[in-house]
């Protein structure tokens, strides 16, 4: 599987939308899946920031009642916030619970080869528990959110639409419902991919609505949309929650998400300092090798200008290009392509040795040009130091020796054997960015990733807020910013005002700023409600890198663990440590039952106690029972209300558990049986 672990700006480079329609499997092994009969997605998109709901309906046709499992290829980028199901006219809600999700297939052997491919690298996968008979509907609708990328003022969705893979057969209806709001006046909007779509724009609302009746699903859907290139600068997107809603953490009822892009009349493109290094041990042998090349030879015939380089190459031992960073030209551009094209792979790896190489060519560099490099290797350092820890000492004790100032390290590996820990602590420690590829796609990647950084144009970005009411910013640290591309912020705030944004960082060895003025809401906006996904998403992602500095099995790493577990279950939106999950009641904040009404407990979250009121319309003869739970599943205290009159009851919770010992801070489930009633519900001990 494909991991990503990066930075907001890097999921703008390589977020492409890979989704396609889920699959209905009975038998993996045998490829039964059950027949598709419509499909539908319904997309909202504010800004560049998409909520997608795609719902599949499916026909029991294998001639057997059976249980079924759901896949969806689901990109990896993206962040899934809800799942349903429909049989007849039922509706049933899954939740997220605190474990992986289940990735195995029906069938008991291995999938067939066109089922792993057309589910690609991340697939989301749920157990549908229900048995569903023959010749009965299942309608599967699945809600997720992500940015689109963004490039000089073009946003491009794809919606991967061929389904041939698992079905030939016609499908009754296919519709594409494309919404886009957006501060800034939408020049052009088109659906590139097909024909006789209904389309309107009228500057800041565009719409797109495509119907196919009895046809293949056989062409991805394509939307390209171009914002006006000269209303530049700062838009934000903000929501309040009131303080009965906010029930996760206690960092206020703010939301908010700014998208900052400066107007290229005021800037300036640095010049980079620029080493590629690319790993030839044996393993690199074949195909990846030539990848690594071709795209070594991409970058080389990009570079601006003015620009200065150097290639290191390595197996056990390194050897360089030149011995120090040249300046692009012709001569050198032609004797650059000579040297790749002359790279073979053989040997072990030694890392740490490729990296003394190439960081002391950047000894006392020039702090008013970009000082960048790329890192791809495909194995496990084999030779000179193996530790991770040892590695990143290593590389900090050469970044200081040689008096490196501003380095970023961007690193790529390839495969499934590369040390993950290692490159994403490699990236994240040196300001840089990682990613992790499966064989085939090295040159693609390397090279659209290039083509992006090519022209920065502020380095070591700082962000202040006056006033400071701002805090909880991701992403976190600051990525660099480019010529062409945005900066999208997304953070938390306690209450409302008018905040100048400063943004500060290194250009041309001089301090440059640029302030913009953020209006955020006192209420609720509801058609802002993605900010609280996106939030909960990037805060998520930071805390996942965080997690790979630690040991795994560490107290330290477990911690980070349950923190995204929490977030992930209070916020409902998807993470690598919980998955989708069949719910044990009904859960609402406030419920209204046969015999009275019960309200959530209140203060939510809370530190010493907290309350849940009870009203009874008429007297209840039986045992109130509240159980809490944790986010392992097990019981830790158990509250009950004795049989009573009609009338207002409350139970007060302290925050123990059934042995009288204080229980740490985190999130807590809850049920209430009252009858035949069962009702759920969250809670956060802070």
């Amino acid at each position: 599987m494909k991991t990503n672990i990066s930075f907001l700006f890097f999921w703008l480079l390589f977020a492409g939308t890979g989704f396609a329609h889920g699959v209905a499997i009975k038998d993996a092994t045998l490829g039964i899946y059950f027949k598709m009969l419509s499909t539908s997605q319904e997309v909202t998109v504010f800004g560049q920031v998409a909520t997608i709901k795609t719902t599949q309906v499916f026909q029991n046709l294998t001639g057997s009642a059976t249980v079924i499992k759901y896949a969806f290829p689901l990109h990896e980028e993206a962040s899934a916030t809800s799942l349903r199901w429909k049989i007849d006219t039922t509706w049933f809600t899954a939740i997220f619970t605190p474990a992986p999700q289940d990735t195995t297939l029906p069938g008991g052997g291995n999938p067939v080869a066109s089922l792993l491919t057309y589910l690609g690298n991340t697939p989301l996968f749920f157990g549908v528990p229900d048995t569903i008979a023959p010749n009965d509907s299942l309608t599967v609708e699945l809600t997720y959110v992500e940015l689109l990328p963004y490039s000089f003022n073009v946003v491009q969705f794809d919606y991967p639409n061929k389904y041939s893979l698992i079905q030939s057969t016609i499908i009754n209806h296919q519709r594409l419902h494309f919404v886009l709001e957006s501060q800034r006046t939408i020049d052009s909007i088109k659906l590139t991919s097909h024909t006789g779509a209904t389309i309107t724009n009228i500057g800041t609302h565009a719409e797109i609505t495509y119907d196919s009746y009895e046809s293949p699903a056989n062409a991805d859907y394509q939307v390209q949309y171009t914002l006006n290139a000269s209303q530049l600068g700062l838009y934000s997107y903000s929501t309040f929650l009131p303080d009965s809603v906010v029930v996760c953490d206690s960092l206020g009822g703010g939301f908010f998400t700014m998208i900052v892009e400066p107007d290229p009349d005021t800037t300036q493109i640095l010049q980079k300092i620029f080493t590629l290094m690319i790993d030839r041990s044996g393993s690199m042998t074949g195909s990846k090798i030539q990848q690594a090349k071709d795209a070594a030879v991409f970058i080389v015939n990009h570079l601006n200008p003015g620009d200065q380089f150097n290639i290191v190459d390595f197996n056990e031992t390194s050897t360089s290009f030149q011995p120090d960073h040249v300046v692009f030209n012709a001569t050198t551009k032609a004797q650059a392509l000579t040297y790749i094209n002359a790279i073979y792979a053989g040997g072990s790896t030694d890392i740490a040795g490729a990296f003394h190489t190439a960081i002391q060519d950047f000894a006392g560099n020039d702090t008013t040009v970009a000082s960048i490099i790329i890192f791809l290797t495909d194995g496990q350092p084999t030779a000179g130091l193996t530790g991770t820890s040892e590695i990143l000492a290593y590389i900090q004790n050469q970044i200081n020796y040689y008096e490196v100032q501003y380095l970023m390290i961007n690193t790529f590996g390839i495969g499934q054997d590369v040390n993950q820990q290692l490159l994403s602590q490699i990236a994240s420690q040196n300001n840089g960015l990682c990613q992790f590829l499966l064989d085939n796609e090295l040159e693609e990647m390397i090279s659209a990733f290039f083509l992006q950084i090519s022209n920065p144009v502020l380095m070591n970005i700082e962000m202040t807020f006056d006033p400071p009411i701002i805090h909880e910013t991701y992403p976190n640290p600051l990525p660099n910013l480019y010529l062409g591309q945005q900066l999208i912020v997304t953070g938390r705030y306690y209450e409302a005002d008018s905040v100048n944004v400063t943004f500060s960082g290194h250009a041309f060895g001089q301090i440059k700023t640029y302030s913009y003025s953020l209006n955020l809401a006192d209420s609720l906006v509801p058609d802002y409600m993605f900010t609280i996904k996106l939030w909960a998403m990037k805060k998520i992602d930071y805390l996942y890198v965080q997690y790979f500095t630690y040991p795994l099995g560490s107290p330290e790493a477990d911690s980070i663990q349950n923190e995204i577990i929490n977030i992930s279950i209070c916020y409902n939106v998807s993470s690598p440590f919980t998955g989708f999950g069949v719910p044990t009641g009904i859960e609402n904040p406030s419920q209204i039952m046969e015999k009275g009404t019960v309200s959530s407990f209140y203060p939510n979250p809370f530190t010493d106690k907290t309350t849940l009121r009870i009203t009874l319309e008429q007297p209840l003869s039986e045992t109130i029972c509240i159980s809490l739970f944790n986010l392992q599943g097990r019981l830790v205290r158990t509250l009950t209300l004795q049989p009573g009159e009609s009338g207002i009851y409350e139970v007060v919770w302290d925050g123990c558990d059934d042995a009288g010992k204080f229980l740490p801070s985190g999130l807590f489930l809850y049920t209430i049986r009252i009858n035949d009633n069962l009702l759920t519900g969250k809670i956060m001990k802070l």
